[in-house]
């Protein structure tokens, strides 16, 4: 899983939330990181802002670049698990939802695109991050949500945290189960996956309303990140393992990675685990640089002159807390399908929904059914019924397993 900087569709950039970078200074008020410029009507004397012009990079990465990131960050252990979201779904009916939420999600990533486009147009910055988009569009919003700026930032920071503290989780509960690269392991993988598949006919073609949840969640855990070009590479990989795992393992992909069906006995089968999970805890330190970087940035300034030790400590605290965790929730299915329900069904559809509306708002309205409110108010209750069914399932999932 990867974050890039919802302002740049070419560029991913080590720290996305800071506008000082671009050597914009940034007037602050009631603690906002937002500039107190509003350009929504243009100023003829000050012209049109191209957030684009004004950015400055010292290592830009061309297109090709930018996917093969995009893909890397999309191949870990959400990928491995996919066979155990379709056996939540059934084989052919995990095959239409796959396809029908990587399209959500990439719609929803595009949304926020638009919006923080417009935002840092209007607020005249290059760029702006994911939390700093959200404040930036409830303070150019209606009177009504102006209050609540901060909140929203805050709430994307939280969740931002949670859920890469979580991805940490994850991988050490992934590296634990298992001791080149990841396409390597991969192409391992799927050599098995392929080798004496049974009859279609052998697996159910829907498993039931009642597995749907635990279904969303792994497969939004999975899929959070897809854009655009790669988008349509990763969604038929993920796809293609869900659907062809579970017709080879059938209800024993329940173990949470496909790779845990692999033949014990055989070293090619033992090579495969060796190499994802190598793979997997190198990736680990991506994972925790941003969670580290949002949490530090909100206290560094209470240590005053200790600041080195007080981040050495917090940062030794954080990974004895994802160890901790990882021991104490071994169900590494479970735990993929918590943090795909409570963390990603918010940062990936309600919270662009959200900031959609309110960046918006004051336009005029798309045809007599107003579109882009009924398009909004569907994502975002999409988002709310994975969220409460897929974290109640997830729970009860990791309490009884």
């Amino acid at each position: 899983m990867i974050y890039i900087d919802v302002t740049e569709k070419d560029h991913f950039k080590d720290d996305c939330y800071k506008c000082e970078k671009n050597e914009v200074p940034t007037q602050s008020a009631n603690g906002s990181t937002v500039p107190l410029v509003d350009s929504r009507k243009n100023d003829p004397e000050m012209g049109e802002y191209d957030p684009f012009q004004h950015r400055k990079l010292e290592h830009p990465t061309s297109d090709m670049d930018t996917l093969i990131h995009l893909l890397k960050g999309s191949l870990g252990s959400g990928v491995l698990a996919m066979p155990l979201a379709f056996s939540h779904a059934g084989l052919f009916f995990g095959l239409i939802c796959t396809f029908l939420i990587g399209i959500i999600c990439t719609y929803c990533v595009h949304i926020l695109v638009k919006s923080a486009h417009e935002l840092s147009r209007r607020s005249r910055v290059p760029s702006l991050g994911f939390a700093e988009v959200a404040e930036a569009a409830f303070l150019s919003g209606p009177p009504s949500v102006q209050q609540w700026a901060k909140f929203a930032k805050a709430m994307i920071n939280m969740f931002l945290v949670i859920d890469l503290l979580g991805c940490c989780c994850v991988y050490i509960v992934f590296v634990a189960k298992k001791y080149s690269t990841v396409a390597t392991g991969m192409g391992i993988t799927f050599y098995y996956i392929f080798s004496d598949l049974p009859s279609i006919d052998s697996q159910p073609a829907f498993a039931g309303f009642s597995n749907l949840p635990a279904f969303f969640g792994t497969a939004i855990f999975a899929l959070e990140g897809v854009l655009n070009t790669g988008m349509s590479f990763v969604v038929l990989l993920y796809a293609t393992t869900g659907f062809f795992g579970y017709l080879k393992y059938g209800e024993d992909t329940k173990l949470g990675s496909i790779t845990l069906n692999l033949p014990k006995d055989e070293p090619l089968a033992q090579s495969v685990k060796i190499m994802i999970a190598v793979a997997v805890f190198f990736t680990y330190a991506l994972q925790f640089y941003v969670p580290m970087e949002i949490i530090w940035k909100a206290v560094k300034n209470n240590f005053g002159s200790k600041k080195t030790w007080a981040e050495y400590g917090i940062r030794i605290s954080l990974v004895v807390l994802t160890v901790i965790l990882a021991i104490l929730i071994p169900n590494l299915g479970g735990f993929i399908s918590l943090v795909g329900a409570v963390c990603l069904s918010m940062l990936g559809l309600i919270f662009p929904a959200i900031i959609d509306l309110v960046t918006f708002y004051d336009e005029p309205r798309s045809g007599k059914i107003n579109w882009r409110l009924w398009k909004n108010v569907f994502l975002i209750c999409f988002g709310l019924i994975g969220f409460a069914t897929g974290t109640y399932v997830s729970i009860i999932d990791i309490i009884h397993g």
